[in-house]
C-alpha cells in the first residue's frame, strides 16, 4: 500500500505555517494508523459553533462538512452533515445526509440514505456534543468545555446514535489530559492553555490511532489525491475486516471467523499487543474456532463444537485459551467458562504478513494451529480424535 502518511505530511509542509501561534480557532488533525493516514480535518471555530470538512478513508473514503450551533450550554443546537461527490470533491454540490436540531429536552434527528429519510429522536443534557467515529474535532470542543469548568474530572455526554454515552475527560498535569471512551479505553491528550489538541494518542485503546494538530492543510487538494485512490481501486479498507477460513485437517473439518487487523508499519508484539496481557487475538468480535470432531491441543482434549480463542502473547511463546462462551465481542472474556489453556511456541518467518492470518494446517502427526502476524508465528500442535 502506498504510504499516504507521507504524502499528506508533505502537503502540511507546504500549507503549513507551523503549530506554533496562528490562530487556534482554525486548524487541522491528521489522524494516522500507522505509518497510513486514516483522516484529515479541517475546521474553524466560531463565536456559535464550528464548521468543518472531513476526509475519512476507512473502509472507502467519504468527504463530509459539519456545521454545528452550540446553545449557551456548549451543547448541541442544531447540526448539518452533507456529503460530497468524489469526482467532484468540496468544490462540488454536496447532499445533506444528517440534521440535527434541538427541541426541548430531545434531539431530533433526520438521516437521509438512498432508501429514504429516517427519523429518531436522542436525549438532550447541557453541554451535550456529537460523538462522530474516527473524527477528533467534537474532542476539541469538550477539552475546550472541560478547561473552562475547571475540574479534576468532566462526563463529557457525547450523541451516538438514539442515545447519550459518557465520555470521561481527566486533567492528569500541566498540558496533560485524558479522555475514556465508554469501551475502547482511555487516549492520552497534549493540550495548550486553552484546551486545544495538540496531539491526541489512542495506542492503548482499540483503535490504536495517532492524531497531530496542524496550522494548517490544502484539504481540497489531498481530497483529490485520496478519492483518486479509490476510483483507481486502491481504497483504504477497513480497518479490521472480517476474515472466515476453513481447513479440513485429517478427518476434522475446521471452521474460523476472525477479524484481522493490518500492520501497517507498526511494531506489532511488544507494542501495540502488548506481551503478558489477554489479547482478543484479532478485532472487533471474539475469534471463534468450530470443529466438526474431538481435538486434543496439547494436553486438553476438545470436543467437537464452536469455541473461542484468545491468547496471552509472550516472548517465549505465552499461552492459547479455549473459551466455551461464543457470539461475543473479543473485549467479553470469562475466564470461569475456559475449557483450558495450552502453551504456543513462538517462531519468526522470512516475509512479513501484513494483515493478521489464523491457519490449521494437516501435519504427519496430526495438524498445527498457527497465528500470524508479521514476521511472528505462534502455533499450537493437535491431533485429531
Amino acid at each position: 500500500m502506498k504510504n499516504f502518511g507521507v504524502l499528506v505530511t508533505l502537503f502540511v509542509l507546504f500549507t503549513a505555517c507551523g503549530n506554533e501561534g496562528g490562530d487556534s480557532n482554525t486548524a487541522a488533525f491528521v489522524t494516522y494508523l500507522g505509518n497510513d493516514t486514516l483522516a484529515v480535518e479541517q475546521f474553524e471555530k466560531t463565536e456559535s459553533g464550528i464548521t468543518a470538512r472531513v476526509i475519512l478513508r476507512s473502509p472507502r473514503t467519504t468527504l463530509s462538512s459539519y456545521e454545528v450551533e452550540l446553545d449557551s450550554t456548549g451543547g448541541i443546537a442544531s447540526m448539518q452533515r452533507i456529503d460530497f461527490p468524489l469526482d467532484q470533491g468540496f468544490e462540488g454540490e454536496g447532499e445533506v445526509v444528517q440534521s440535527v436540531r434541538r427541541e426541548g429536552d430531545s434531539l431530533m434527528v433526520e438521516v437521509n440514505t438512498d432508501e429514504g429519510t429516517r427519523n429518531y429522536s436522542a436525549p438532550y443534557e447541557p453541554g451535550v456534543l456529537p460523538f462522530i467515529d474516527m473524527v477528533h474535532w467534537p474532542y476539541e470542543l469538550a477539552f475546550n468545555r472541560a478547561l473552562e469548568m475547571d475540574q479534576d474530572t468532566v462526563n463529557q455526554q457525547m450523541m451516538t446514535g438514539n442515545r447519550l454515552s459518557t465520555f470521561v475527560i481527566a486533567d492528569i498535569a500541566g498540558d496533560s489530559m485524558t479522555i475514556r471512551h465508554p469501551y475502547r479505553g482511555v487516549m492520552g491528550v497534549q493540550v495548550d492553555d486553552n484546551g486545544n489538541i495538540q496531539m491526541l494518542d489512542a495506542g492503548l485503546t482499540t483503535r490504536k490511532l495517532k492524531v497531530h494538530r496542524e496550522s494548517s492543510v490544502d484539504i481540497s487538494t489531498i481530497a483529490r489525491s485520496f478519492a483518486s485512490d479509490d476510483q483507481q481501486g486502491n481504497p483504504f479498507g477497513e480497518l479490521s475486516g472480517a476474515e472466515e477460513a476453513d481447513f479440513s485437517v485429517q478427518d476434522a473439518d475446521i471452521h474460523i471467523e476472525y477479524g484481522s487487523p493490518r500492520k501497517r508499519g507498526r511494531e506489532l508484539f511488544g507494542n501495540i499487543v502488548p506481551w503478558g496481557k489477554r489479547w482478543r487475538t484479532g478485532a472487533n468480535r471474539a475469534t471463534h474456532f468450530k470443529t466438526s470432531a474431538d481435538l486434543q491441543i496439547g494436553d486438553l482434549t476438545v470436543p467437537a463444537g464452536e469455541y473461542t480463542l484468545f491468547t496471552i502473547p509472550e516472548p517465549d511463546g505465552g499461552t492459547l485459551i479455549i473459551n466455551k462462551q461464543t457470539g461475543q465481542n473479543g473485549q467479553s472474556y470469562e475466564e470461569s467458562r475456559d475449557l483450558g489453556r495450552v502453551p504456543m511456541h513462538i517462531s519468526r518467518q522470512d516475509s512479513v504478513t501484513e494483515a493478521f492470518t489464523i491457519t490449521a494446517e494437516e501435519t504427519d502427526s496430526g495438524g498445527v494451529l498457527n497465528l500470524i502476524w508479521g514476521q511472528t508465528v505462534f502455533s499450537v500442535d493437535f491431533t485429531v480424535e
